[in-house]
């Protein structure tokens, strides 16, 4: 089996560490607070055997060295960002795989918010951890790339099965969710979504992880390509400019 620990780092970062009980191995999806994770890894009798970076940010790799200092782990990241990547030992891109244990993980790549953004899909586990490529409700900001580029990456995350769980780096949920109300509010899905997220908050429980069927029903971004979406951000049979649209909107929100 493998076991997802999930904890706050920083403002409103996740971390998480992914264990793999027959082997003992251990990766740490992102570092965003390298103490905190080795606190959380010994707390639970693990030792972190990886680091899986899924982009440059230093709230995702800011924490490699300190990992791999105490642990001699070994650092996997995106190929196309390995200059920026600290203490990377495996740099990778889309069609690579790597184990944990017995467990095959298949690397997309999904390039928008930064332009080697990866992401770790472990098809058999139905789960995929998407660092800022895809939140709840949301996604992440086209700070390096293009809306072409990121609704093309989106749309390969779509395309994973509906029952996959996706772990997403950070607690946006309920701001997501007040916009996504904003440009989609007859949307009966996303309404009843967002009455939870608001109740879980108000518990301060999280709300990540999600679902790839929960988003694909209620995240406007990753419904750019349907005909009610598109008319109503003005771009019919367009999904590259809905997509476009609403992201536009979102960043002046």
């Amino acid at each position: 089996m493998i076991d997802v620990h999930q904890f706050p780092c920083l403002n409103d970062n996740y971390g998480f560490l992914v264990h793999d009980r027959d082997s003992g191995e251990t990766a740490a999806i992102d570092t965003p607070d390298g103490d905190k994770y080795l606190d959380e890894a010994e707390r639970l009798g693990w030792t972190i055997t990886a680091i899986w970076n899924t982009h440059w940010h230093p709230d995702h790799a800011g924490g490699n060295l300190r990992i791999k200092e105490t642990t001699g782990c070994r650092v996997f990241g995106p190929a196309g960002e390995a200059e920026k990547i600290p203490g990377i030992d495996a740099p990778l891109q889309g069609g690579d795989g790597v184990q944990l244990g017995d467990w095959s993980v298949k690397v997309l790549d999904v390039p928008g918010h930064t332009l080697g953004h990866i992401a770790y899909h472990i098809p058999d586990a139905r789960m995929a951890f998407v660092g800022d490529a895809l939140f709840a409700l949301g996604c992440g900001r086209v700070f390096e790339g293009n809306p072409k580029m990121m609704w093309t990456s989106l749309s390969r995350l779509k395309s994973l099965p509906p029952e996959t769980v996706i772990y997403c780096a950070h607690e946006y949920t309920a701001a997501n969710a007040k916009f996504a109300l904003s440009v989609d509010p007859e949307n009966l899905a996303l309404r009843a979504y967002a009455d939870e997220v608001t109740a879980k908050r108000q518990r301060g429980d999280w709300t990540v992880p999600t679902t790839i069927a929960r988003e694909l029903d209620a995240n406007p971004f990753l419904r750019a390509d349907d005909p009610a979406m598109q008319s109503a951000m003005g771009h019919p049979g367009d999904p590259v400019a809905t997509f476009a649209e609403i992201r536009s909107r979102k960043d002046n929100f």
